[in-house]
């Protein structure tokens, strides 16, 4: 069994993005933790950003500050080619602040009422920043994944969260929602920008086991 060498917290008290990235990042010597697990009463900053890079930024600085803990934060959204690239940054949100999925989805499903099978086009975007305090809390490191589908005209599937049911991934003929666990994070949004991390944090682990080397050697010779 692999000893952990540091512990990462999400910035998220979704517990869908949380398992979803718990498994991405299972063959690491990492602990990863919610945010309600290390601090069970705060309270998330206002995503108020234009862009998912901005969200997802403000998140992980601000847990990484209140938790002097390595950060990963995402910010993942729906754009949509016929809406204008809306629901966008306000995907968790589109049908008012506090919607549940399904007025979610039903506000887009009525949006897209009209729309022709050929202009259905969209695509989930996720961007991951990750913040380190021990290094400096305004540098972050990026990383971006994205999915290309179409919107379905009605709920399929029993998995998934968010607008899953109505995301059909091209190529596949079906919804993320109809996909297991395993196929869905080899394919998504998330899966790929998590992929595109982990070069990142197995830097990051290698530089912390080096540092505590370096400590031992000290007080060896001490």
């Amino acid at each position: 069994m692999t000893s952990t060498v540091m512990t990462i917290v999400l910035a998220t008290k979704n517990p869908g993005k949380l398992a979803e990235i718990r498994t991405m990042l299972q063959g690491l010597p990492v602990d990863v933790v919610s945010i309600s697990e290390v601090l069970p009463t705060y309270v998330s900053p206002i995503e108020d950003g234009d862009t998912f890079e901005a969200n997802a930024f403000k998140k992980a600085r601000a847990v990484a500050a209140a938790t002097q803990l390595v950060t990963l934060a995402d910010d993942s959204g729906l754009v949509v080619d016929a809406l204008g690239g809306r629901p966008g940054v306000r995907s968790a949100r589109y049908a008012g602040e506090g919607a549940s999925d399904a007025e979610n989805n039903a506000a887009l499903l009525s949006a897209m009422s009209e729309v022709d099978d050929p202009q259905r086009t969209a695509r989930f975007r996720c961007v991951i920043a990750m913040v380190d305090p021990y290094l400096d809390l305004d540098r972050p490191v990026y990383a971006e994944g994205r999915c290309e589908g179409t919107i379905a005209r009605s709920a399929r599937g029993e998995s998934g969260f968010g607008y899953d049911p109505l995301f059909v991934v091209t190529g596949l003929g079906r919804t993320f929602a109809e996909l297991s666990h395993a196929e869905k994070n080899a394919l998504s949004h998330r899966g790929k920008a998590v992929a595109a991390l982990v070069p990142h944090v197995e830097s990051l682990i290698r530089a912390r086991v080096q540092e505590a080397k370096s400590v031992l050697v000290g007080q060896g010779s001490s």
